[in-house]
């Protein structure tokens, strides 16, 4: 018996490092891991397009699909990272390395998981409809979780830089106000020290050059971020919100301090642009702009 269990967990393992590599997935706000209706389609497309079908883990934060959808509003992103990371390493599946894709604010989760937690090591990071500059202004709320964005709303009315606030709010912890950058940039327990704004740490940047490629996805008639070209490290111009700063003019770029400058060179960062609405993709168009990054 013990002979027969060895041997499937050598088969297992072997079938997991000769296929396609392993997929991670991470979900947007007020979504879950097991959506059926989106995650799980987004599953079961991968798994008809790539054969054999690659192992795919679907991060979820908490103990069941209601933990994980409410943490994605109230649970402090750091420690999500965290939680994340330990799920990650815990995986064996993912050993030898794993592509991420992360859905809107799961795209720069994900990233976070490159730049924190690079074992097991991330190899393409896809980020569709990620805000990796932020957002200034909350979006129409997805899905059947109108009353908790209401509540949010008013919480950010309140006080978005108020320390309760930004120790307890998701969304909070990538609000950028470009009116107020430097306090901005004192007090984001998130978004400002992924992106190297108050110090900086050297491992962020190295072990985000250790993957192969990113991949950045822009939704070009969001309609829930803002602005939608946060989605490929652009943003507004500080104190002028009809001015947008894109990527390779931000001291993100310039001073180099994720090796974006580095990455853009080298062509491993990929600008993709779908002419819809946010995350509003069809099957087809995931098939020639995402699986091929899924197979090596």
């Amino acid at each position: 018996m013990l002979l027969v269990v060895a041997i499937v967990i050598c088969l297992t393992h072997a079938f997991t490092i000769s296929g396609s590599p392993p997929v991670v997935l991470w979900h947007g706000m007020g979504d879950s891991c097991c959506n059926p209706l989106s995650l799980g389609s987004i599953i079961k497309l991968i798994e008809r397009q790539i054969t054999p079908s690659p192992y795919i883990h679907s991060i979820r934060i908490g103990s069941n699909i209601e933990e994980d959808t409410a943490n994605g509003f109230f649970m402090n992103v750091n420690h999500q990272i965290d939680y994340a990371c330990k799920l990650l390493k815990a995986d064996k599946n993912l050993t030898h390395g794993y592509h991420a894709i992360g859905f809107s604010q799961g795209g720069q989760f994900l990233r976070a998981i490159a730049q924190r937690c690079p074992d097991p090591p991330m190899l393409n990071l896809i980020s569709v409809g990620g805000q990796h500059q932020g957002v200034f202004g909350f979006p129409r709320c997805p899905g059947d979780n109108v009353t908790i964005c209401n509540y949010v709303r008013e919480l950010l009315r309140f006080g978005v830089y108020e320390t309760v606030i930004q120790n307890h709010l998701v969304q909070a912890e990538y609000w950028q106000d470009p009116h107020q950058l430097a306090l901005y940039r004192k007090v984001s327990v998130f978004l400002a020290d992924i992106n190297q704004e108050r110090t900086f740490t050297a491992d962020y940047k190295t072990n985000l050059l250790k993957i192969r490629n990113l991949v950045l996805v822009e939704f070009l008639r969001d309609t829930m971020v803002y602005p939608h070209e946060s989605e490929q490290f652009g943003f507004y111009a500080a104190n002028d919100t009809s001015k947008i700063v894109p990527l390779r003019e931000s001291s993100l770029y310039i001073n180099d301090l994720l090796g974006l400058k580095i990455m853009d060179q080298q062509s491993r960062i990929k600008f993709l642009q779908s002419d819809t609405d946010h995350l509003r993709f069809t099957d087809q168009w995931f098939i020639d702009n995402i699986i091929p990054y899924l197979k090596d």
